[in-house]
């Protein structure tokens, strides 16, 4: 093997790793956030401030957390086409067929995809419709709207990547 050939294998073992560490790397700092927000800092606030003062403080958490999501989520998509073509590559290696003959990985592909999409729609709806001005004086206020539902999308996200791991191996 020449020097060019062993490089591009390197270049070739390299990329996906890389490509996967940026897109775990940000799905644990997105879910990790967004865990912190729930189990932390609402719950928080809620019992160590007055009522009146949460709103202010945790919009302020939000509009952070908003900013850094936002990038988060695009990092996720693109990386995540990049995985798929990488685990396509090995599925045809290992198995002679491509992705789209692997019936149980397309289906938690997809489940995942679809949790994806509406992690996705309700972070745009927040970004796109929810106002600053809007006096939400209930109990539960919470530091990311959809806090909790988004988290539990994320935990499910999570479980689909772990089965996706396991069912092209």
């Amino acid at each position: 093997m020449d020097a060019a050939q062993s490089i591009a294998t390197d270049l070739n073992t390299l990329i996906p790793i890389v490509n996967h560490w940026f897109h775990l790397l940000s799905a644990v700092i997105w879910i990790g956030g967004l865990a912190f927000l729930v189990m932390a800092v609402t719950p928080g606030l809620q019992k160590s401030v007055a009522k009146e003062h949460i709103k202010p403080i945790t919009d302020v958490f939000y509009q952070h957390y908003k900013k850094v999501a936002g990038i988060l989520l695009v990092v996720l998509l693109f990386t995540g086409g990049i995985n798929l073509h990488y685990v396509n590559q090995v599925l045809t290696s290992q198995t002679g067929t491509s992705i789209q003959h692997h019936a149980k990985y397309l289906t938690v592909f997809f489940i995942k995809l679809f949790l994806v999409l509406c992690l996705l729609t309700l972070f745009l709806y927040t970004v796109i419709f929810k106002s600053d001005d809007e006096d939400d004086e209930t109990e539960a206020y919470e530091a990311v709207p959809f806090q909790r539902a988004a988290l539990w999308m994320g935990f499910f996200i999570i479980l689909c990547a772990a089965a996706m791991k396991h069912l092209h191996q």
